[in-house]
């Protein structure tokens, strides 16, 4: 009998604004929809740039790509709101959004989710990071603090990581085993690893990979990844 696994995705879907550059939710749900994940985490979703009468992407995605899903707007205005999406096929028991933002910096939230899923009990963390050096270091301290005890976890999202001393991938690598190592950034010549799937035992992650088809729709690539049921003692 085959092993149940569990599939996560997370990608930065640049408001659904492709190189072309036009709004394009339709085709950012049909890639999805390829891949076939049960958890998708999506950052940088943005009804501002929605044309007039288009779907509002906090309501229109969790309706295409999932049952349960979890909205953390960083930034609300009267042209719209700003943030990332947690949506997952499998019930939520409990969450909780957390503003991990630094002063005089650009909001920042983490979403904490605990899911039943065919593997067990799973503790999802999804995030995006700041671009300076010493808020990814102070929101790291705050990840690593929320992920604490809560194994099996994975943590998924776009962390903004490129420098090494000091860096986020280190610091999280010290607690959660295992790791994703693709370059996603910028999509249509990738040098940077900014998009990661992090989990707690390493042994929960089976494999994974990106999607090259995606550079025509964001400036990052998604990374898929196959979770197993692990030894939450490794």
């Amino acid at each position: 009998m085959t092993a149940p696994t569990v599939r996560v995705m997370t990608w930065n879907i640049h408001g659904a604004v492709g190189h072309n550059p036009r709004f394009d939710l339709e085709r950012v749900v049909a890639l999805i929809r390829r891949w076939d994940p049960d958890i998708v985490a999506l950052q940088e979703v943005d009804s501002r740039r929605a044309l007039a009468g288009a779907a509002n992407p906090f309501d229109y995605l969790p309706r295409a790509l999932g049952i349960h899903a979890i909205g953390a707007r960083s930034i609300t205005g009267a042209d719209g709101d700003y943030g990332q999406m947690l949506i997952s096929r499998f019930p939520i028991v409990a969450h909780d959004v957390h503003d991990i933002s630094i002063p005089e910096r650009e909001p920042r939230r983490a979403i904490r989710a605990l899911l039943t899923t065919p593997i067990g009990p799973l503790t999802v963390i999804a995030t995006h990071l700041g671009l300076s050096i010493r808020e990814r270091r102070d929101q790291v301290r705050k990840l690593i603090d929320l992920a604490a005890g809560r194994a099996p976890l994975v943590m998924v999202g776009d962390f903004n990581d490129w420098f090494w001393p000091g860096s986020v991938r280190k610091a999280l690598t010290r607690v959660l085993g295992g790791r994703t190592r693709y370059r996603t950034y910028p999509s249509r010549f990738p040098l940077f690893r900014f998009d990661r799937v992090y989990c707690c035992p390493g042994t929960l992650l089976m494999k994974s990979g990106v999607d090259p088809a995606a550079r025509a729709l964001s400036d990052h690539l998604p990374v898929i990844a196959d979770l197993r049921a692990g030894d939450v003692s490794s």
